[in-house]
C-alpha cells in the first residue's frame, strides 16, 4: 500500500502543477511545497483524495481554427477518427522521421508515407477538461470535469446536446453497441444509462456501498453476460448484470430526495446520498465541514449541501434530429422532470473487495468490444467458440489482473497477476491474446494473455504517464501528459511521433467516421479498403479546451499471402486436400518467425499464434506454453482419435516454426512468399521445417475428418530450435501433465540422401565443441621489438594444435578408437548400395556416418591482425565427432588431457584455458522395432520402392522429458543433446522421416521443397499413424 501511495501522491501532486500552471513537480521537496494536495492526505493512509477534487484555475476561452480541407462536402467513404481533448491553438505536426530516442529495442520510426492530419477540431464555449471519450455510429461522446457529457454529431460535426444529471467529472465512458446504451461513470459514485438513441437517461446506477466505493473510474460491458464491470477508487471491482425478465419500474414524482428508505430489490434505491466525512471533505487549511460541494467546486449548488435539481425536460435538451417523439419511452414523454426510468443497485454479492491494492483506474474485456481493436465478438461464428471470455483490470498498485469469466455466470475468478513495476496502470487496451498496460513511469507492458509472460516493455517517454490508449487494428496509439502521441506497429516498431497538444491528453478513442478528407481517396474497390481512420483525444483544460479529431491510416495488410505464381502445370491443386496444405504453408512461410533476430521477435510470437489457431481449424486442441521471458513459446496441438476398444497410442511430433534468416540476396523470389516453381516450393523454411509441420498437421486432419484418426497425435512445436532452444526442456518438464503420456514421437526435419529415393534416418555421430585459449600476461607486442625475446602464444598454440592428428589423418589422444564399433558385414553391405545410388565412394560415406573425426574450425588473435603485431591471445575452436561406442564424456576428458599435457610440455610461460562448450552424444536406432517397422513399411507402401536407411555426419534434436515406451524422431542438421540423452534416459529408442530432397537448400538461398514430397510425404503420414494406430499395445524397447 505504501508503494500505491507513493505513486498515487507523485501523480496528483504533478497533475495539481499542472492545473495551476507551474511547470513539471518531480521532486519530494516540490511535493511539499503543494500543500493544499497534502492537506487532502489527512483521513486515512489507504487512501487518497478524488481526481475530480483537485481545484482547477479558472477556464480560460480560445478561438480554434479548423483545417481548411474539412470544410468540403462529405463523401461516402468511411473514415477512422482518433480523438483527443485539446488545450491550445493547433501546434504544428512533428512527424518523426528516423530513430526516436525513446523508442528503447524498437528499429528506426520507419517514414510515414501519410503521416496522419488533423482533420477537425471541436469546441464549445464553456471550458471544462475532458476526461473520458466514447463514440457510436452516429455520435462522439465525451465527460469532462463539470459532470456533463457532450453530445456531437458525427456526420456534422456540431455540438447535438448535452446529458446532464451527473454531479462529479465523467471518469469513463462505455458503449454497448447490441443495447444502444451509453454508460457513464463518475466522480459522483453513480453509472448512468443513456439511450443513445433518444439520448435520454434510462438508469441510474449506485455501487455498493454507494459513496464509500469513492470514484467511479472505470467501466467494460460485457454483451454476452449482459453485465457491467465497474472500477471503484475504494479498491473494489463490482458489477451489475441486467437482467432480461426485470423491468424496473420508473421514479414516482413523489420520490424524494430526501428519503433514506432501503432498496427494494435492487431497483429502486434513494436518489440523494449522506455526505461521507472523508470522501466530502475540504482540505484542513480551510476549516469548512464536510459537504456535498466538496466533490465538484465547479459544480454550482446551494449552500445547504443538497443535490442540484435535476433541471426539466424542455424542448431545447432534446436531441434536434433524433428520431420521433414516438421513439421517446412513454414514461418520459410524459414525466416533465428530466429523470431516469429507475435507480439500481449493485448487489452485495456482486462485489470482490480489495480486487487490487490500489484504485481500480482502468479495465478491459477480452476479447475486445472496442472500435479498432479487430476482434470478433465472443460465441460468433468466426470465433468458433474456442475463445476465453476474460476481463483484465490495472491498478496504481502497479498491477494487471486477468479475470476469467463464462457465459452465464458473470462472476470474475482471478486468474493470473502481471506484475508491471513501473507505476500506476492508467491505461488498458487489448487485441486478440495480447494486453497492453500504459504506466506512469512512461513505459507500456506488453502482455500475451495465454503464455502468460512479458513480450516487451515500450519505452514511450521516461517518467512521463501513459493516460490513454487506443487501438487500430494492430497499431497501438499511445498518448502521453506531455501532449505527444506515438503509433507502434504489430512488431513493436514506432511508426510515428507527433506533438498533438500542449496540455496533458486525458483520454482518446479510436472511431468510424462517414466523412473523409480528400486525400483518403482510393482507386480500391473494396470499401475496406477505402476506409479512413480518425483517432479523438480529450485534453485537461489549460489555455483553453477541445478536442482533436486525427485522420489517420490503418496499418498496411501483410505482403505476403498466399501461394504465389504457380508457373508448372505439374502443380495440380485441384485436390481440396493438397490445397488447403499448400494455402496453410503459404501463411505459415510469410511470418518472418527468425528466432535468432531481436527484430523479428515479435514476429515468432504471431508465427506461434497463427500456429495455434492452424492447429484449432484443423480440429485439434490447441494452446501456447510459454518458456520464459525473452523466448518464444511451444505450440501444443492435440488432435484426439476415435475411442476404440483397445488404448488408443499417442504419438508426439515434435517440429520448430522458428527459421533461420533471410536476406534478399541469393534468392530468385521474395524469401518470405511461399512461389511455386517447376514443380516446387521456395520459401523460407518450405523443408526447414514449416513444410514438414504442415504436412504432419493436414495428415492428422483428414484422418480425423474420415473418423479414421484411432490414436491421439501430439503436435510440441518450439520456436526457439534455430537459437538452442532455450527454455525448451523446462517447458515441457513444467507442462508434462498438459501434454499427457506419450508412446512415441515423430520428427520431420531433415532431406534424402539424394533426389529420387525415399529415406529413413537411423543412427547420427555425436559431437565434443572445445574452446582453447593461449594467452600472456602482457599486452600485444610488435614484432620488430619483441619478436625472439617474447614468448608467443600463436607459436604454442600452433604446437599443441598440430599434435592433434598425425600424417595419416588419425587422431592422436590416447586409446581415442578403442571403443569404436567394428564395420559389421550387413552395414559394410548397405554402404555399397548407397554409393551406387548416389556416386558417393563407399568409404567417403562410412568416414561421415561411422567414423570419429576432429577438426580445427578458427583460429582468433586479439590485436589489429596486421604482419607486425604479437598477438598476446590466440584462441581456437575444436570440435569431434564421435560415433558408437565411444564414450562422451570420456572423449572430452582425454581431449582436455590431451591438450595440458602437450602444452606442459613446451613448457611455455604462457597460460593455457580449456573449455568443453558444448557435447551431444551419438544416436543409433534399432531397426527391428516395431515402430521403425511400421514407419518404414508407410514410405514402402506409398514409394513402391524400399527405403534407404541412412545415418548422418553429426545431428540430433532438442530432448524431451517423458517416460514413453517409444521415441520416434526425424533429423535436424544442428548438434543438440536429445536423442542420445532420451534413450540412455529412457531406454527407448528413435525414428528419423524425411521428407525433402538433398537439394532443398535448407538454411540457404531459394530454401525450396518439391511439392510431389510435400503431398506424398503427408500420405506417409498418414500411413503411418494408421499402422501406429494397430500397436495399441506397444512392446517395451530391448
Amino acid at each position: 500500500m505504501r508503494r500505491e501511495w507513493r505513486g498515487y501522491a507523485r501523480s496528483r501532486a504533478q497533475a495539481y502543477a499542472r492545473l495551476r500552471g507551474l511547470a513539471e513537480c518531480r521532486t519530494e521537496q516540490d511535493d511539499e511545497e503543494l500543500f493544499p494536495v497534502r492537506e487532502y492526505f489527512h483521513s486515512t493512509p489507504n487512501l487518497s483524495p478524488r481526481i475530480s477534487d483537485l481545484p482547477l484555475p479558472p477556464p480560460l476561452r480560445t478561438t480554434f481554427p479548423i483545417n481548411a480541407h474539412t470544410s468540403g462536402q462529405p463523401d461516402h467513404t468511411t473514415s477512422y477518427v482518433l480523438m483527443c481533448p485539446l488545450a491550445s491553438d493547433p501546434p504544428p505536426l512533428e512527424l518523426t522521421h528516423g530513430r526516436h530516442e525513446a523508442a528503447s529495442l524498437s528499429r528506426p520510426v520507419d517514414v510515414v508515407e501519410r503521416p496522419p492530419t488533423l482533420f477537425h477540431t471541436l469546441r464549445q464555449d464553456e471550458q471544462h477538461s475532458v476526461l473520458s471519450l466514447a463514440a457510436d455510429a452516429s455520435h462522439i461522446y465525451n465527460g469532462s470535469q463539470s459532470g456533463d457529457i457532450c453530445v456531437w454529431d458525427k456526420r456534422t460535426l456540431k455540438l447535438k446536446t448535452t446529458l446532464k444529471g451527473h454531479t462529479g467529472s465523467i471518469l469513463a465512458l462505455e458503449y454497448a453497441a447490441d443495447k444502444e446504451w451509453l454508460f457513464s461513470a463518475s466522480g459522483d459514485s453513480t453509472v448512468r444509462v443513456w439511450s443513445t438513441r433518444t439520448l435520454l437517461p434510462l438508469y441510474v446506477i449506485n455501487p455498493h456501498g454507494e459513496t464509500d466505493a469513492g470514484d467511479l473510474f472505470s467501466l467494460a460491458w460485457c454483451p454476452i453476460n449482459q453485465t457491467l464491470y465497474i472500477g471503484c477508487q475504494d479498491t473494489s471491482l463490482q458489477w451489475f448484470t441486467f437482467h432480461a425478465s426485470v423491468l424496473p419500474l420508473p421514479i414516482s414524482a413523489s420520490s424524494s430526495h430526501d428519503s433514506d428508505s432501503p432498496p427494494a430489490n435492487g431497483w429502486s434505491t434513494p436518489t440523494s446520498r449522506r455526505v461521507h466525512k472523508f470522501f466530502d471533505s475540504y482540505p484542513q487549511y480551510t476549516r469548512r465541514p464536510a459537504d456535498l460541494n466538496a466533490r465538484n467546486p465547479t459544480c454550482s449548488s446551494s449552500s445547504q449541501g443538497s443535490l442540484p435539481p435535476t433541471p426539466p425536460l424542455t424542448s431545447s435538451s432534446l436531441p434536434s434530429t433524433s428520431g420521433s417523439p414516438s421513439s421517446i419511452p412513454k414514461q418520459l414523454r410524459n414525466d416533465p422532470i428530466y429523470r431516469p426510468l429507475a435507480v439500481l443497485q449493485v448487489p452485495p454479492p456482486n462485489v470482490i473487495y480489495s480486487a487490487h491494492y490500489g484504485y481500480v483506474y482502468c479495465m478491459s474485456l477480452v476479447p475486445s468490444l472496442r472500435e479498432g481493436s479487430d476482434h470478433v465478438p465472443f460465441g460468433s461464428e468466426a470465433d468458433g467458440g474456442r475463445r476465453n471470455l476474460q476481463l483484465v483490470t490495472g491498478s496504481g498498485d502497479e498491477t494487471v489482473k486477468l479475470w476469467a469469466l463464462s457465459v452465464g455466470n458473470p462472476v470474475p475468478s482471478l486468474q493470473h497477476t502481471f506484475e508491471c513495476a513501473s507505476g500506476a496502470v492508467l491505461a488498458l487496451v487489448a487485441r486478440s491474446e495480447t494486453v497492453f498496460a500504459g504506466c506512469q513511469d512512461g513505459h507500456v507492458k506488453v502482455w500475451d494473455l495465454e503464455t502468460r509472460t512479458l513480450i516487451r516493455s515500450l519505452i514511450i517517454v521516461e517518467n512521463v504517464d501513459i493516460l490513454s490508449m487506443s487501438m487500430l487494428h494492430s497499431d497501438l496509439y499511445v498518448s502521453s501528459a506531455n501532449g505527444e502521441l506515438q503509433r507502434w506497429s504489430a512488431a513493436f516498431d514506432l511508426t510515428a511521433s507527433w506533438k498533438a497538444h500542449e496540455g496533458i491528453v486525458l483520454s482518446s478513442t479510436v472511431t468510424y467516421s462517414s466523412w473523409a478528407s480528400p486525400s483518403a481517396a482510393t482507386t480500391d474497390n473494396d470499401p475496406q479498403n477505402a476506409k479512413q481512420a480518425l483517432w479523438l483525444a480529450g485534453e485537461i483544460c489549460a489555455d483553453g479546451c477541445g478536442r482533436k479529431l486525427w485522420e489517420i491510416q490503418p496499418p498496411e495488410p501483410p505482403k505476403h499471402g498466399r501461394l504465389s505464381v504457380l508457373t508448372d502445370a505439374g502443380l495440380d491443386l485441384s485436390d481440396c486436400d493438397v490445397e488447403t496444405m499448400v494455402y496453410a504453408l503459404s501463411k505459415f512461410v510469410s511470418i518472418p518467425s527468425v528466432s535468432n533476430s531481436c527484430v523479428h521477435r515479435e514476429d515468432c510470437r504471431q508465427a506461434a499464434i497463427w500456429l495455434r489457431k492452424c492447429f484449432t481449424q484443423l480440429g485439434a486442441e490447441a494452446s501456447l506454453l510459454a518458456t520464459g521471458e525473452g523466448t518464444n513459446p511451444l505450440v501444443l496441438g492435440t488432435f484426439h482419435g476415435t475411442q476404440t476398444m483397445h488404448k488408443r497410442p499417442r504419438i508426439l511430433f515434435y517440429g520448430h516454426y522458428d527459421v533461420i534468416a533471410a536476406s534478399a540476396r541469393g534468392w530468385s523470389s521474395d524469401p518470405f512468399t511461399l512461389t511455386g516453381r517447376n514443380g516446387y516450393l521456395y520459401g523460407r523454411g518450405a523443408t526447414d521445417n514449416k513444410g514438414p509441420i504442415m504436412a504432419v498437421a493436414c495428415a492428422a486432419a483428414d484422418l480425423l475428418s474420415r473418423r479414421a484418426l484411432e490414436l491421439d497425435l501430439v503436435m510440441l512445436i518450439e520456436g526457439e530450435e534455430e537459437a538452442g532452444s532455450g527454455g525448451f526442456v523446462e517447458a515441457v518438464r513444467r507442462n508434462k501433465d498438459a501434454i499427457g503420456p506419450i508412446d512415441a514421437i515423430l520428427v520431420s526435419n531433415s532431406t534424402w540422401i539424394a533426389e529420387d529415393t525415399p529415406c529413413i534416418t537411423y543412427g547420427l555421430r555425436g559431437v565434443v565443441h572445445c574452446n582453447v585459449e593461449i594467452s600472456s600476461e602482457g599486452p600485444d607486442r610488435h614484432s620488430g621489438v619483441d619478436g625472439g625475446a617474447a614468448a608467443e602464444p600463436m607459436l604454442d598454440m600452433l604446437k599443441i594444435l598440430g599434435t592433434l592428428i598425425d600424417g595419416d589423418k588419425r587422431v592422436t589422444i590416447p586409446n581415442f578408437y578403442d571403443s569404436v564399433r567394428p564395420l559389421a558385414s550387413d552395414e559394410e553391405q548397405s554402404y555399397t548400395v548407397i554409393s551406387k545410388l548416389t556416386g558417393t565412394p563407399a568409404s567417403s560415406l562410412a568416414s561421415r556416418w561411422r567414423e570419429p573425426s576432429l577438426t580445427i574450425h578458427s583460429v582468433e588473435v586479439s590485436g589489429p591482425r596486421n604482419s607486425t603485431v604479437i598477438p598476446a591471445t590466440v584462441k581456437a575452436h575444436v570440435s569431434i565427432r564421435i560415433v558408437p561406442d565411444q564414450g562422451l564424456d570420456a572423449i572430452a576428458t582425454a581431449l582436455r588431457e590431451y591438450l595440458e599435457a602437450s602444452f606442459a610440455q613446451s613448457q611455455s610461460l604462457n597460460t593455457l584455458h580449456v573449455n568443453i562448450d558444448r557435447t551431444a552424444d551419438w544416436w543409433l536406432g534399432n531397426l527391428d522395432d516395431a515402430w521403425f517397422r511400421a514407419l518404414e513399411d508407410a514410405v514402402r507402401d506409398e514409394w513402391g520402392v524400399e527405403p534407404l536407411r541412412i545415418r548422418e555426419g553429426g545431428a540430433s534434436l532438442s530432448f524431451l522429458t517423458f517416460t514413453p515406451n517409444i521415441l520416434v524422431f526425424t533429423l535436424c542438421l544442428q548438434s543438440i543433446p536429445s536423442i542420445p540423452y532420451l534413450e540412455k534416459e529412457f531406454s527407448c529408442h528413435a525414428l528419423h522421416l524425411p521428407l525433402g530432397q538433398s537439394s532443398d537448400q535448407a538454411h540457404l538461398p531459394d530454401e525450396r521443397i518439391s511439392l510431389s514430397n510435400l503431398q506424398r510425404g503427408k500420405i506417409v503420414v498418414k500411413r503411418f499413424l494408421l499402422n501406429a494406430a494397430q500397436l495399441a499395445e506397444p512392446s517395451a524397447c530391448d
